[in-house]
């Protein structure tokens, strides 16, 4: 079974709470690991973010609050730009780097022509030497090697062994699960190596499919908004109004024969 809390508010300061409170950590504990004063954090779980000093910061302060509580810190920040107007515009970056100094190249001096043409010559005689006492060498090592047969000898009658078959390649075992959204929510999927497979809002009547090997975690801000489907069998959540729920599936099970 996994993980329920009850989320009283649609909200990012409500889940921040109720995540905190499911982790079993305090506002100083949390205070602690992320280095963010505890009147931030309170404010930030009142959706309160005037102590930030700016959007900017608090977007930072929510991503890091999300991550010390179990939340996912990427979708916990998209979700809070869709609750306030969308990400922040880029700024270009000819806005912020302006040339101001002219950058002196110094010139580049011509090659020495004669320092390479005598490095060229010592090389040239040395190769030469090295050809001429590298020959008579060869001639004397030559004479005592054998041609070596291009086939090898097989004696008659002798059972050629045949080639062992290859192995067959383990099949990988997947997990497939469909979901669609009775009432729009908040939704996330991970796969086993935390690859996000989707994060964001399922609108109402919009449903969505998801594979992976081994296993999908999910998390469902709202659990009674959604039906899933996992591996073609229906999965009844028993979740209230408004509770989020956390829930691992994992591929079918083989039988043996």
């Amino acid at each position: 079974m996994g993980e329920a809390f009850v989320v009283q508010e649609q909200s990012i300061g409500a889940m921040l709470a109720a995540a905190r409170q499911a982790a079993g950590l305090t506002v100083e504990q949390v205070s602690a690991a992320t280095r963010i004063r505890e009147a931030i954090i309170h404010g930030l779980e009142q959706d309160d973010g005037s102590q930030c000093g700016g959007d900017f910061y608090t977007r930072g302060h929510v991503k890091a609050v999300a991550k010390a509580v179990g939340l996912d810190p990427e979708a916990t920040v998209h979700l809070y730009d869709q609750q306030h107007g969308g990400a922040p515009r880029p700024v270009a970056a000819s806005a912020v780097f302006q040339a101001d100094k002219k950058i002196n190249v110094p010139e580049r001096r011509g090659p020495n022509w004669t320092m390479a043409l005598g490095v060229a010559l010592a090389i040239v005689v040395v190769f030469g030497m090295m050809r001429v006492l590298g020959g008579a060498s060869d001639q004397v090592r030559t004479a005592d090697v054998q041609v070596a047969s291009a086939r090898p000898k097989v004696p008659p009658n002798m059972p050629v062994e045949q080639p062992k078959p290859a192995a067959a390649k383990a099949v990988k075992r997947t997990v497939t699960i469909e979901i669609k959204a009775k009432r729009s929510s908040y939704v996330q999927a991970h796969d086993g190596t935390g690859r996000k497979l989707f994060a964001g809002t399922l609108k109402a009547g919009k449903s969505d499919t998801w594979r992976a090997e081994d296993k999908v975690s999910v998390l469902l801000a709202d659990a009674s908004a959604v039906t899933l489907q996992v591996n073609g069998k229906k999965v009844q959540l028993d979740a209230g109004r408004g509770e989020m729920l956390r829930r691992s599936f994992g591929p079918p099970k083989t039988t043996e024969r």
